[in-house]
């Protein structure tokens, strides 16, 4: 897999954290777990139940040798999540990325969760128009 970095900007690959001078190309030629500094989840952003998922499972991925703590979270995460919620889509979602995350392919699972954004905004929304209106 070829990627392509801009002066300054940042990569996660394994763990460890490459910035670059200089526009580059790089070309990983095994198997690695990497994350584009544009695809990192800041903490103040995880302000919704996906976006802290996304979050937990960025962390899994990027500090690969210490992922027992990041997995506590997520499977209390996941479960509470899980237990809660009540769009079919979101249901099917949730289940790929728990197969996902188990298979430890947590870029594939970081882009499923990203894919039901819109879903979770859209239920959010719907829950805060059948809230009782404030008169």
């Amino acid at each position: 897999m070829k990627i392509s970095l801009r002066a300054g900007e940042r990569v996660w690959i394994n763990g460890a954290v490459l910035r670059v001078d200089r526009k580059v190309s790089l070309e990983l030629v095994n198997d690695v777990m990497f994350l584009l500094e544009a695809q990192v989840m800041q903490a103040a952003d995880a302000n919704t139940a996906m976006r802290q998922l996304y979050f937990i499972v960025q962390l899994m991925l990027m500090n690969p040798t210490d992922v027992d703590a990041a997995a506590a979270v997520y499977a209390q995460h996941f479960a509470a999540l899980q237990s809660v919620c009540e769009s079919h889509e979101m249901l099917a979602g949730l289940a790929a990325i728990d197969e996902m995350v188990g298979a430890t392919r947590y870029f594939e699972a970081l882009k499923r969760i990203r894919a039901l954004f819109p879903v979770e905004e859209a239920i959010l929304a719907g829950a805060t128009a059948a809230s009782p209106e404030a008169a």
